[in-house]
């Protein structure tokens, strides 16, 4: 499978890479110009407004969406149109929009954490890099739905995304996360 818009990428398991070791990215877009998206597995583990000061209370989990721009708040969400501007990922998913429509669906609590996912940073990759890491294996290139990637528990996500693959990946969730450890 290519990589497109809403596809994801599923590390291999022994990439040593800090940020995405077992990672599951999003891509948001992917085009000759280059690739973007968000790590989906990688909870922090400061509550939102320990990190996000100047926004309402949200009891929602925050992120690491990747090592570009990580001192920049990043979302995606399943509120489509509800929140202005927002840019559509995949059926059910959409990246980003007006940040004040977002404090103020938080701010009137209509926001519920299992809608949005706020993310420090997020995962880049210039003309042909996405390309070239493929061919050197680090990445398998899969669907999930907007429900899977938002709904299951992030530290299961990578493994049910090899499961998902069938047999002839899904013993990669046995493999030791340091071999050598083993």
């Amino acid at each position: 499978m290519k990589p497109t818009k809403g596809t994801i990428l599923i590390s291999e398991p022994l990439l040593s890479d800090n940020y995405f070791k077992r990672a599951v990215v999003l891509l948001a877009e992917h085009n000759e110009d280059g690739s973007f998206g968000i790590i989906m597995n990688k909870p922090i583990d400061n509550k939102f407004n320990e990190i996000v000061s100047d926004f309402p209370d949200f009891n929602g989990q925050l992120f690491l969406g990747g090592p570009v721009s990580n001192s920049s708040l990043f979302f995606i969400h399943t509120l489509g149109e509800q929140i202005e501007n927002s840019l559509k990922i995949m059926d059910g998913l959409y990246w980003g929009g007006d940040i004040e429509s977002v404090r103020e669906l938080l701010l009137l609590r209509q926001i519920d954490p299992k809608q949005i996912r706020f993310c420090i940073g997020y995962s880049g990759w210039g003309s042909k890099q996405l390309d070239e890491e493929l061919k050197r294996n680090s990445w398998l290139v899969a669907r999930l739905t907007s429900d899977v990637l938002m709904n299951t528990d992030p530290d299961l996500l990578w493994e049910h995304a090899l499961k998902n693959l069938g047999q002839e990946y899904g013993y990669w969730s046995n493999f030791p996360i340091d071999p050598g450890l083993n």
